[in-house]
């Protein structure tokens, strides 16, 4: 999943991306000397990059004293976005949680965009699903876990030759790993009953959107 940063502005009723902050360089040394600003430009529109993206290849390019050539990189972009602003990618977009940065003309968003939001409707629910899988999964390990030092701390009481001050010390240690399992227990209920509701919630999205997508 890509991860963008934005600046919000509003377009459409939508919040999208009115800066950019890139997080490394991008674009490599060979990439800076070999100048294919058209194709760099093909690529970052068909990609849903705003223009303000080179402004951060300059950047990148400056170390190698390159200089971006922005009309064969603004002409490329806008035939890239061609490809982006479409029904079918609105709803790729959406549904792999990617930010959408009002980059598409008024006419072009009328298909993108309620394609985008439903792709991002089950993108979000698939992933509350799968955080509280990933809870459940953890609870339940941690019981486990914690059953697993209960019983080898019973093992260790029941030993012989052990000082008064030693058996006190696992029998406090035995109170505080049962508190451990009881938590872990209470976090196991709560996980089930997220995970019952997110299920719930991915079945009925997938309900609404089945016929208009492949869902």
């Amino acid at each position: 999943m890509r991860r963008w940063i934005i600046a919000a502005g509003v377009v459409g009723g939508l919040t999208v991306a009115g800066g950019w902050l890139a997080a490394c360089s991008t674009m490599s040394k060979d990439q800076c000397l070999a100048g294919a600003w058209g194709e760099k430009g093909y690529a970052d529109g068909a990609a849903g990059y705003p223009m303000s993206r080179l402004d951060d290849h300059a950047k990148a390019c400056a170390k190698y004293q390159v200089a971006p050539n922005p009309a064969a990189y603004g002409a490329a972009h806008e035939d890239g976005l061609r490809s982006y602003c479409t029904f079918e990618r609105g709803w790729e977009e959406g549904r792999s949680g990617n930010t959408y940065y009002g980059v598409c003309r008024p006419q072009e968003e009328q298909a993108f965009l309620p394609a985008y939001h439903d792709g991002l409707r089950l993108h979000e629910v698939e992933a509350a699903f799968e955080t509280a899988e990933s809870a459940l999964n953890s609870a339940e390990a941690r019981i486990e876990n914690r059953q697993d030092k209960l019983e080898a701390k019973e093992r260790e009481l029941d030993g012989e030759g052990l000082a008064d001050q030693e058996r006190e010390r696992i029998r406090n240690r035995i109170q505080e790993v049962r508190g451990e399992i009881r938590e872990a227990r209470r976090d196991a209920r709560d996980a089930r009953d997220a995970l019952d509701r997110a299920e719930w919630d991915v079945r009925r999205v997938r309900r609404e959107l089945s016929g208009r997508y492949p869902v």
